[in-house]
């Protein structure tokens, strides 16, 4: 009788033992495939990511529009990094931002910036527009991560050329991740590794001689 329920306790043993290690397996295949699911839902669609990227920067311009400060402080980082190339006279976001309302800044509080065409790069979004009576074209390009936006960067009457770095012969990439930068146009910039995959186009549609620049990805 003692033999019978010795075997029989190391038996329920190992069968305990069986069904524990066969639940721990199950538990890691499934979270295995989990983790594979969530990672090929993030980069199945990057475009996704890009359209929300812009629908953020369009609700900017409304809420810029509307005078909606509220909304206006949800969407951007509240150490926003800005940059401009321009007129001094041509500053009318920071105005807009600031609240600034000296004299000189009478007239560009009812600057209005409408986008006629919008696209985008990943978390850069590129957006331009124009006021033909004013003779004064714009381009922004603006950093959008996670639903905010952490940088601007302003072009006023400039000819903008987009370009983005590539791979060498080796495969390897050129650079290193790191914040768009800018350049003269006149800069010599290797056609095949830095092709152009944006220009601006309203720039030269009243006739005037603008200054060009390269903004790298």
């Amino acid at each position: 009788h003692h033999q019978f329920s010795l075997v029989t306790l190391i038996q329920n043993h190992k069968t305990n033992s069986f069904h524990l290690q066969f639940l721990c397996f199950c538990c890691c295949h499934f979270l295995r495939l989990f983790r594979q699911e969530l990672a090929n839902s993030q980069q199945k669609n990057p475009e996704d990511s890009e359209n929300k990227n812009q629908r953020v920067v369009l609700a900017l311009y409304d809420a810029l529009k509307s005078r909606d400060v509220e909304t206006v402080h949800k969407i951007l980082a509240p150490d926003l990094e800005w940059w401009f190339h321009g007129p001094p006279t041509h500053q009318f976001m920071m105005h807009l931002l600031t609240g600034s309302t000296t004299a000189s800044s009478a007239s560009q509080s009812s600057f209005v910036f409408v986008p006629l065409s919008i696209t985008s790069f990943g978390p850069i979004v590129l957006a331009e527009g124009c006021d033909h009576s004013r003779q004064i074209s714009w381009v922004h390009a603006w950093t959008v991560a996670d639903g905010i936006i952490t940088q601007v960067r302003e072009y006023f009457n400039t000819s903008l050329t987009v370009t983005r770095f590539g791979k060498d012969l080796s495969g390897q990439s050129q650079r290193k991740k790191s914040p768009p930068s800018d350049f003269p146009s006149t800069a010599e910039i290797n056609p095949v590794h830095c092709p152009s995959v944006w220009e601006s186009s309203v720039s030269n549609r009243d006739g005037k001689s603008v200054p060009g620049l390269v903004l790298a990805l």
